[in-house]
């Protein structure tokens, strides 16, 4: 078929005439769009109203917090989950460790340790703190029933007996491959703070002023000095979620705005298409923060997700405005026909992202479900601040009508060019529409394949901000088994005593078994305190006993319980991918199913974030991928229903999931896998990127005459739809791939997977949509024919 069209030739209908002889179209998104109307009806109240809740919006911002626990991916209500949530509150050591990793190849000098031990007083010293551990901690073995005094005497030997010395501390059995490192380059202190500082802004304080002592002390060593454990990351993230909140998000939209001046050439355009989207920005925080919600790495990205879906509405309602205005109507008049025409397709889009959020409810992990309850609520204000909105600055900056359309029609040649493009892509995708069908249908058929082998993936590391607790935690890998813990309970029966015979004997099978695991070291309880004493000579209970009385409360709690009824084995395993850990859970969990049959009443339990994480990642994962199949199906019949077609029902499926197809195969082919971040971003993206083709559905029911061949509809809808469907994507892409600078992987897992997603969305709307609509509606007019 020859091109038969250009914009030049497309003559823009004043209303959307009526289909089929006569028989009126019914209300794509039930009269919804109407809103817009109020806006140019009474647009002082409007504007008043927007500045009243703007303000209260300014309010709630400032009422937002931050989450930035580690274990907040993982909560639910399942069994494992309170059992964790029990031990951090029975034991309360890890959550609120800081671990000081310092290395250096003169670590054991004369010089190094002295400046190692000052450094072990000055840190607890700082406020907040309420205990140190480090190889400084160690003691000789008791003699005569006294104290024992410590492992590093208070004025350090010289010379030959200083050698005999650093040869204890090598070979001292609770320090070598806990504290220090086998080859004696590393050693760890574990700084506990208090639990009210931890989880108060004195966090940032503390760390600060632990660097600043270690700074000062170490002066001159030649060591390295990093932080990490639980503490550390929280406030890495923190900062993170902080800093991207104020420096990317802006940019992104900068970037929007920007695009918007270069094609639109005014100033005027560019404030109507950006001035609702930053409006709903400004309200959706607003919101979240009245109702409660908290930033973390998912709520973070709420900002460029209300920009570009909003974005994307603006962009189109300002095309369709502006078209009118170059046509000579009034701007009221423009805007009218802007609201009755686009504005249902913009209802319709937002639905569909709102429907995105709502698969998210069914994940199993509360952030998901926090994250997919405060989309929905960002969505509805985005839909009706774009509706209210738009109108209303269109109103205010839209003047001399007359003086605009000669302007723009002067400067008009990027956008005369996309639509020269756009019409070269459609006659080609009509000419052909059943090669190009069948050549769709193998691609996303290919790409599903590549996305079937795609497996779960998840790390701690991914969590946290590249930064000097990744760094750290990567040392303690290699140097120390690792940095994450994890935790065996053993709860006795009813009654019976923490230094009965039988429960230290428990105690010590469980203790064993873990330290021979493989992939598990590091390990500590009681057991770890009784070996030392029975190697010193006393080996008898009562001396137990009154050496765990004589240590302080910070470092009890660690393996024994306030109420002396259950004890707490501890192993530590390298920040391995969940895949690889949960062997290493299972084997661990058989070998203590053995103990737990061979002492009746004793309840022996694996636990730790580690261990919830290696249970529960690749599940969880697996049902949001599961769940984003289900909603394929369910949006596709959402607009089916919408559009009252079965036809469109069929049409959006191809072009709806290539995208996701396409962005999974780019993670296969990459190695990533299938993480929590990618398979959210991958949900998102589906219902963004479905606003192309929505919008385009909607001009070509406008634009179909059953007279004429169907491949004019898709021509004229192609030519009025494109440039903004390219627009918008490209603004699309640039306000999500801003976040792939932020220092958060996940987060940067999210942003380029999602700006991919919405470019390989208008590859999909412009050479999947066109010829698979074109094919099957020519079919669709076949049928009666030949029936």
């Amino acid at each position: 078929m020859k091109q038969i069209l250009l914009f030049k030739n497309a003559r823009l209908p004043s209303l959307p005439p009526p289909a089929g002889g006569g028989e009126r179209r019914h209300a794509l998104a039930l009269g919804i769009e109407r809103l817009g109307i109020v806006s140019l009806r009474f647009p002082r109240t409007v504007a008043l109203l927007t500045i009243l809740l703007a303000i209260a919006a300014s309010i709630g911002i400032s009422r937002l917090q931050i989450e930035d626990s580690l274990s907040d991916l993982f909560r639910s209500e399942t069994p494992a989950f309170k059992q964790y949530e029990d031990v951090t509150k029975r034991f309360p050591s890890t959550e609120f460790d800081v671990l000081a990793v310092i290395e250096g190849d003169n670590l054991l000098a004369r010089d190094s340790i002295e400046k190692l031990r000052e450094l072990a007083e000055d840190l607890q010293l700082i406020e907040g703190t309420r205990g140190l551990i480090s190889i400084f901690s160690a003691r000789q073995p008791p003699e005569n029933g006294e104290m024992p005094a410590p492992l590093f005497p208070g004025q350090l030997p010289e010379g030959v007996a200083y050698q005999r010395l650093i040869h204890r501390v090598t070979n001292n059995a609770i320090l070598r491959g806990k504290l220090l490192s086998e080859n004696g380059r590393l050693t760890l202190m574990v700084l506990a703070l208090e639990p009210s500082a931890a989880k108060s802004s004195q966090l940032s304080g503390i760390i600060t002023q632990i660097r600043k002592a270690a700074k000062e002390d170490l002066a001159g060593a030649g060591l390295v000095f990093e932080l990490t454990g639980v503490p550390v990351m929280q406030n890495e993230i923190r900062n993170a979620v902080e800093r991207d909140r104020l420096i990317y998000n802006t940019a992104g939209f900068v970037a929007g705005c920007a695009i918007a001046i270069i094609f639109f050439r005014r100033i005027s355009f560019m404030i109507v298409a950006a001035g609702p989207p930053l409006t709903a920005i400004l309200l959706a925080l607003g919101a979240l923060g009245w109702l409660g919600f908290r930033l973390n790495m998912f709520l973070n990205v709420m900002t460029p997700l209300v920009m570009v879906i909003s974005f994307s509405d603006t962009m189109q309602l300002t095309f369709a405005t502006r078209d009118r205005l170059l046509e000579g109507e009034k701007r009221a008049d423009a805007l009218r026909y802007a609201i009755r025409v686009v504005g249902p397709a913009c209802v319709l889009t937002h639905a569909t992202a709102a429907l995105s959020f709502v698969a998210l409810q069914f994940s199993a992990s509360d952030l998901i479900r926090t994250f997919g309850q405060a989309g929905l609520v960002a969505i509805l204000i985005a839909l009706v601040s774009v509706l209210i909105l738009m109108p209303l600055l269109g109103l205010l900056f839209l003047r001399d009508e007359a003086g605009i359309a000669a302007k723009v029609a002067g400067a008009d040649l990027g956008l005369k060019a996309l639509r020269h493009f756009c019409a070269w892509v459609a006659a080609r995708m009509v000419s052909r529409a059943g090669l190009y069908s069948i050549l769709s249908l193998a691609a996303v058929a290919g790409l599903g394949f590549v996305y079937s082998g795609l497996e779960p993936r998840y790390r701690l590391a991914d969590q946290v901000p590249n930064k000097q607790a990744s760094s750290a935690s990567h040392r303690l890998d290699i140097q120390l088994t690792g940095a994450n813990p994890v935790d065996v309970l053993v709860e006795f029966p009813p009654g019976v005593s923490l230094y009965d015979p039988q429960t230290l004997a428990v105690i010590a099978k469980v203790h064993s078994i873990v330290e021979h695991q493989p992939g598990i070291g590091n390990v500590w309880s009681l057991e770890t305190l009784r070996r030392w004493l029975i190697k010193a000579g006393m080996p008898s209970i009562g001396t137990l006993k009154q050496y765990a009385d004589m240590l302080p409360a910070y470092l009890t709690r660690r393996f024994i319980s306030a109420n002396q009824d259950a004890a707490l084995v501890t192993g530590r395993v390298p920040d391995a991918d969940a895949s690889k850990l949960l062997p290493i859970v299972q084997a661990l969990e058989d070998s203590l199913s053995t103990v737990e049959a061979e002492n009746p009443g004793y309840r022996i339990s694996v636990t730790g974030l580690s261990v919830i994480a290696a249970r529960s990642s690749a599940s969880m994962i697996e049902k949001l991928s599961l769940g984003l199949t289900f909603e394929f199906l369910l949006v596709a019949i959402f607009i089916g229903a919408a559009f009252r077609s079965f036809l469109v029902m069929f049409v959006v499926i191809l072009p709806g999931v290539f995208p996701i197809l396409a962005a999974g195969a780019i993670l296969r082919a990459t190695g990533q896998g299938l993480q929590f971040a990618s398979v959210v971003a991958l949900t998102v993206s589906f219902g963004l990127g479905l606003s192309a083709t929505i919008h385009f559905l909607n001009r070509l029911r406008l634009e179909d005459d059953p007279a004429d061949d169907p491949g004019v509809a898709v021509e004229r809808a192609t030519v009025l739809v494109g440039p903004a469907v390219i627009l918008t994507s490209i603004v699309l892409a640039c306000g999500l791939a801003v976040t792939v600078f932020s220092d958060l992987p996940s987060l940067r897992l999210f942003g380029w997977l999602s700006a991919f997603a919405m470019l390989a969305a208008v590859v999909a709307d412009l050479f999947i949509l066109r010829p698979t609509a074109m094919f099957l509606r020519r079919l669709a007019r076949r049928r009666p024919q030949t029936s």
